[in-house]
């Protein structure tokens, strides 16, 4: 399978700022992009945007923290585009807080949007992916899941939890032409990271050997990298891309 322009790419969370950035990264090479979205209204903003630039993506919505609504949506994709070859599993909230002040909702919430998101989608593609033996699972987690945060436990928890299950399925699908790896970004120049306060964010890049935020751009080129036939021997890898911020 070598011929983008027939392959079927799906981004989730592809509203935000890292995956505008993968949704156009991975229309300029070729393939038939997805964007998955949960708020109509946002996503009617998002396309106009994109659309003015040039970009058409078909749209999707399915909250993917629920199982039922994403095996909904990727029938409908089945049925209307085509099986799902690239799965970009990128949807992903915060909520901040000390772990003494965290209650099970705010724990609830974020292990359904980070994690159990990952399972849902990946639970209703892989078996198409496995009978026509090619696919590429790409999971977006954080450094956050690697070192320590403040008011993090539910986040970095979600996030580390991909680790584990993007290594195991990794091995599970590797005889059937699947390919299955983690990203891990760190601070990146998103609106959210832009609309922290300056002093913060002054301090935040103190602490990146780098002196700089990394760029939605440089984290759309690593995906593309891994959706591609030269990663094809690449699985059960994770992606530290943070400016050296966190090494090991």
């Amino acid at each position: 399978m070598t011929q983008t322009e027939h392959i079927v790419a799906l981004v989730t969370g592809a509203t935000g700022g890292l995956g505008t950035h993968m949704v156009k990264r991975l229309i300029h090479d070729g393939y038939r992009v997805i964007a998955n979205y949960r708020s109509p209204q946002k996503a009617e903003e998002w396309f106009a945007e994109m659309k003015k630039e040039g970009y058409e993506p078909y749209m999707y919505q399915a909250d993917v923290a629920d199982y039922e609504e994403v095996g909904k949506m990727v029938e409908k994709i089945h049925n209307e585009i085509g099986v799902i070859d690239i799965l970009v599993n990128n949807a992903g909230i915060t909520r901040d807080m000390a772990f003494r002040k965290m209650g099970p909702e705010s724990w609830d919430i974020v292990m359904k949007t980070n994690l159990y998101s990952v399972f849902n989608c990946c639970s209703h593609v892989i078996g198409p992916m496995v009978d026509q033996l090619y696919g590429r699972i790409i999971n977006i987690s954080s450094v956050n899941a690697q070192r320590a945060q403040f008011g993090q436990v539910n986040y970095a928890a979600a996030k580390a939890g991909m680790h584990g299950f993007t290594k195991t399925l990794a091995v599970e699908v590797a005889r059937k032409g699947i390919t299955v790896n983690t990203i891990s970004p760190g601070y990146i120049a998103t609106d959210m990271v832009l609309a922290v306060a300056e002093e913060v964010r002054e301090q935040i890049i103190k602490g990146i050997p780098m002196g700089r935020l990394g760029g939605t751009d440089e984290i759309a080129h690593l995906v593309s990298f891994l959706a591609s036939e030269e990663a094809a021997f690449i699985t059960g890898a994770n992606y530290a891309i943070n400016g050296g911020q966190h090494v090991y």
